[in-house]
């Protein structure tokens, strides 16, 4: 591209001289005007080429583009929701599906002091050998405690601590029954149902009962080792022994009438041993058949 400015200026001077030659001769103003244009176009073409000129280097090489790289983005910490521990409570607690008597020993022998209802919790702090009773805080005592039948028990906490307990010495069976009227049964007379139930600790062998028609005054009167119970005329049966905890069903003599209407007291007597002897317990029960 350099070369190319001494044979822009040969061109320009042969031109000049070409136009010397074939133009005749005109007024010296005329001729200074002619001057004056070629030089500007000298200049100009000069100029044309100057700024036309490029450096040899940058034409070869290639421009750089600058490309922006994208912002790399940093992942967002995911938080991870703290995991909720259920605590196991360090107390052993027990509650009961049905409502369970509290006693003064594991056993049906010693007395009731208290029980454990549905939907109540208490603090267990000891057991007996065999794992089936429970020492707990008792809940209707302020600082009492008492065992607690396990039948009906769901128990929590760390129950392997708790201590063997022994349990106090069995107390002296107390004899204890329940009474009430059952009904009427008749075949060869009349006679009177009463269902008994042994409440207490020691078991009945023997009974003597007594029942008075208050409104004829009729009284009738037997004494068995045996609790028997007439079905009609058709059965009966009968036990020997009503032992703690057991029910069941006895028949009084015939009346000759029937006594339906009519005021009744019977008077029953259990006793521990055969013949009305050892410990004996008594009750009395109105009713109307």
């Amino acid at each position: 591209m350099r070369k190319s400015t001494p044979i822009l200026l040969s061109v320009t001077v042969l031109l000049i001289v070409s136009l010397a030659c074939a133009v005749p001769a005109a007024p010296t103003q005329d001729i200074n005007s002619l001057g004056t244009a070629i030089m500007q176009t000298m200049v100009f073409a000069l100029t044309q080429t100057a700024g036309a000129a490029v450096p040899i280097d940058l034409l070869e090489s290639p421009i750089a583009t600058f490309t922006p790289e994208p912002p790399t983005m940093s992942p967002t910490a995911t938080l991870s929701p703290t995991p909720l521990f259920t605590v196991t409570p360090l107390v052993p607690q027990i509650s009961v599906s049905t409502p369970t008597n509290c006693r003064v020993g594991p056993g049906k022998v010693y007395d009731r002091v208290g029980a454990l209802l549905v939907g109540e919790v208490a603090e267990v702090v000891g057991r007996d050998a065999t794992g089936a009773y429970w020492f707990i805080r008792n809940p209707d005592q302020i600082n009492g405690y008492c065992w607690l039948w396990g039948q009906y028990a769901t128990l929590s906490g760390n129950i392997a601590v708790l201590p063997v307990f022994t349990p106090p010495p069995t107390p002296t069976p107390v004899p204890a029954f329940e009474a009430e009227y059952e009904g009427q049964d008749t075949c060869v007379g009349w006679w009177i149902e009463l269902k008994l139930s042994n409440t207490g600790g020691l078991a009945f062998r023997s009974l003597s009962l007594t029942v008075r028609d208050t409104t004829t005054d009729t009284v009738l009167s037997m004494y068995s080792d045996n609790f028997t119970n007439l079905d009609g005329c058709l059965d009966s049966s009968t036990k020997e022994t009503l032992a703690p905890g057991a029910s069941r069903v006895i028949s009084s003599p015939p009346f000759a009438y029937d006594p339906t209407g009519h005021k009744l007291r019977a008077t029953i007597t259990l006793c521990s041993e055969d013949g009305q002897s050892g410990t004996c317990e008594t009750h009395a029960v109105k009713f109307t058949p």
